[in-house]
C-alpha cells in the first residue's frame, strides 16, 4: 500500500494550525451534599456570591447559583432538572451572573424563569440578554411619576390612580379578584399598542396551578393582549429556586423595553404583574431554611424584606436624559383572613406607593371589583390623572365617604332628614356606577362622562337596578348625537368651559330616556 506523503503533511499542518496553547483555567469544586434543590460544594474558594456554577452530571450539565459563602463550603441553589446531581459530581465556577434572554422575540410567549419556552412553540432566538439581579436606577436617573397608567377600571382610575413608574400593591384574601384587576389593566393596554405610548406587559405567575396559568394565557389571547405580553411561569410544580428567581427574571425582561427610550425606540413603557409575591417569599423561606440561615419572624429569614425591596425598587420613571421610559410594578400579596398586619403584607405595604385593597365582604355582596376605597390609597394621587378625571373624582370620594357614614347610621333604623336621604340615595347609585364586569375595561373619557353624570345628580332618581343601563345608553349617546362634544373633551381632557354644554346634553338625554 502506497502512502501519499502530501496528504499526511496536509493533515499534520491542519492539526498544528488548530492547536491552541491557551489553557482553559477554571476553579473546580466537588458536591458533598445535595437535596431539595440545594447543593453544598467543597473547593470553590474564590467563587463570588450570586455567581453561576455548572454541575457536570452523567446526563449533562446543570446550572446553579451560589447563595451562601461559608468557612470551607459553598451553598448553591439548583435551576432546572436537578435530580441528576449526585455527591462527588464536579462543579465549575463560571465567573458570570445569571442572565435571561430579552427582546421583542419574547412577546406573545410563555417562558420559564430562565427564558426557555414552555408553550410548545418554536425555540426563541432572543436579540439580547439582561442580568437578572441588578442595582435599581438611582435618584439622578429618575423623574417624578406623572403619566397615568389607565387600568380601565372606574374605581381605580378615579380614586386610586396609578402612574407609569409607580409600585401599586394589590392585596386581599384569596378569591377576591386580585388577578382579575391586574388582567383588566393588561387588557386595557390594547388601546395603546402600536402608538408611542405603547405598554409592554409582563405577567409573572409564581406558585400558581398550571391550569390557572393556562386560563390566564387563554384570557389574554381571547382579548388580543398576548401580542404585547410575556408570561413568565414558575408554577407550583417547579422547584423553589425557580419560583424565587421568577419575579427578577420578569423584571429583567421588562427592563430591556424600558431602556429602549434611550435609543429613541418604542416601546419604552412596561407593566410588570407579580402574581404573587407571598408565594415567592414562601419559596425563599424554604431555600433559606435548607441553607441553614436562621429563621426570624414567622420563620422567614431576616433578609426577606430585602428580597422584595430590591425587586420593587427597580420600578421607575426614567429621566428624559435616559429616554423617559418607565416600569410600573403591580405586586400581588395574599392575606390570610384579612390580616394586613402579618409580616409579608406589612413589608410590601411599606415598600410600595399605595395599595388596592380587595375585601371579601364586598365581593360576597356582589360589588365587583371588590375594592375598599376607604383603605385603598395611591401616594401619587392626582399627578397620575387626566385633568377631567381630577375635576370629577374629588366629589366622588366625598360622596362615597358620606354614604358609608350614613349607611352605618341608617342601619340603626333611625329616620333620616331629606338631605341625608338624598346623600344616601346618591351614594348607593355611585356604588352601583362603580361596579364593572370582568375583562370589560372602560376608556378614560367614558369613565369621566359616567362619573360626571353621577356626581351631578343625573342618577339620583334612576332605579338602582337600571343604573348600568342608564350608563350604557348615556355613553352610546356620546358616540352618536353628542359625539362632537365627546371628541372635544377627548382633545382638551378637561371640562373647563364645557360643563354647561355637558349638563344640557345630559338633561336632554335623560328627558328622552326610557328604561327597557
Amino acid at each position: 500500500m502506497k502512502i501519499k506523503t502530501d496528504e499526511i503533511t496536509s493533515v499534520i499542518k491542519r492539526e498544528i494550525e488548530q492547536f491552541s496553547t491557551q489553557l482553559e483555567v477554571s476553579e473546580v469544586g466537588q458536591v458533598i451534599e445535595v437535596g431539595d434543590g440545594i447543593a453544598r460544594i467543597y473547593g470553590l474558594s474564590k467563587v463570588m456570591a450570586g455567581e453561576l456554577v455548572e454541575f457536570e452530571t452523567e446526563t449533562g450539565s446543570v446550572t446553579g447559583q451560589v447563595m451562601n459563602l461559608e468557612t470551607d463550603t459553598v451553598g448553591a441553589v439548583l435551576f432546572g432538572e436537578s435530580t441528576s446531581v449526585r455527591e462527588g459530581d464536579v462543579v465549575r465556577s463560571t465567573g458570570r451572573l445569571l442572565e435571561v434572554p430579552a427582546g421583542p422575540e419574547m412577546l406573545g410567549r410563555v417562558v420559564d424563569p430562565l427564558g426557555n419556552p414552555i408553550d410548545g412553540g418554536p425555540p426563541i432566538k432572543a436579540s439580547a440578554s439582561m442580568k437578572v439581579d441588578i442595582v435599581a436606577p438611582g435618584i439622578k436617573e429618575r423623574q417624578p411619576v406623572k403619566e397615568p397608567l389607565q387600568f380601565g377600571i372606574k374605581a381605580v382610575d378615579s380614586m386610586i390612580p396609578v402612574g407609569r413608574g409607580q409600585r401599586e400593591l394589590v392585596i386581599g384574601d384569596r378569591k377576591t379578584g386580585k388577578t382579575a384587576v391586574c388582567l383588566d389593566c393588561i387588557i386595557n393596554q390594547r388601546a395603546y399598542w402600536g402608538t408611542p405610548d405603547a405598554v409592554v406587559c409582563i405577567y409573572v405567575a409564581v406558585g400558581q396551578k398550571d391550569s390557572t396559568v393556562a386560563a390566564v394565557v387563554e384570557t389574554l389571547k381571547k382579548h388580543g393582549a398576548m401580542d404585547y405580553t410575556i408570561v413568565v411561569a414558575a408554577t407550583a410544580g417547579t422547584s423553589a429556586p425557580m419560583q424565587y428567581i421568577a419575579p427578577y427574571a420578569g423584571c429583567a425582561m421588562g427592563e430591556y423595553f424600558m431602556w429602549q427610550g434611550k435609543q429613541g425606540k418604542t416601546p419604552k413603557h412596561v407593566l410588570c404583574v407579580y402574581d404573587d409575591l407571598s408565594k415567592q417569599a414562601v419559596a425563599y423561606r424554604e431555600l433559606s431554611l435548607l441553607l441553614r440561615r436562621p429563621p426570624g419572624r414567622e420563620a422567614y429569614p431576616g433578609d426577606v424584606f430585602y428580597l422584595h425591596s430590591r425587586l420593587l425598587e427597580r420600578a421607575t420613571k426614567l429621566s428624559n436624559d435616559n429616554g423617559g421610559g418607565s416600569l410600573t410594578a403591580l405586586p400581588i400579596i395574599e392575606t390570610q383572613e384579612g390580616d394586613v398586619s402579618a409580616y409579608i403584607p406589612t413589608n410590601v405595604i411599606s415598600i410600595t406607593d399605595g395599595q388596592i385593597y380587595l375585601q371579601p365582604e364586598l365581593f360576597a355582596a356582589g360589588i365587583r371589583p371588590a375594592i375598599n376605597v376607604g383603605i385603598s390609597v395611591s401616594r401619587v394621587g392626582g399627578n397620575a390623572q387626566i385633568k377631567a378625571m381630577k375635576e370629577v373624582a374629588g366629589s366622588l370620594r366625598l360622596d362615597l365617604a358620606a354614604f358609608r357614614e350614613l349607611e352605618a347610621f341608617a342601619q340603626l333604623g333611625t329616620e333620616l332628614d331629606p338631605t341625608s336621604q338624598r346623600q344616601l340615595d346618591r351614594g348607593a347609585r355611585m356604588v352601583e356606577l362603580l361596579k364593572q364586569g370582568q375583562y370589560t375595561p372602560f376608556d378614560a373619557i367614558d369613565q369621566v362622562i359616567s362619573i360626571f353624570a353621577g356626581s351631578k345628580g343625573f342618577l339620583d332618581d334612576v332605579a338602582l337596578n337600571k343604573v348600568r343601563q342608564f350608563e350604557t345608553d348615556l355613553l352610546e349617546s356620546f358616540r352618536g348625537p353628542n359625539k362632537a362634544l365627546r371628541d372635544q373633551l377627548a382633545e382638551k381632557k378637561s371640562f373647563k368651559g364645557m360643563e354647561d354644554q355637558f349638563m344640557s346634553a345630559m338633561k336632554s338625554f335623560k328627558t328622552n330616556w326610557r328604561p327597557a
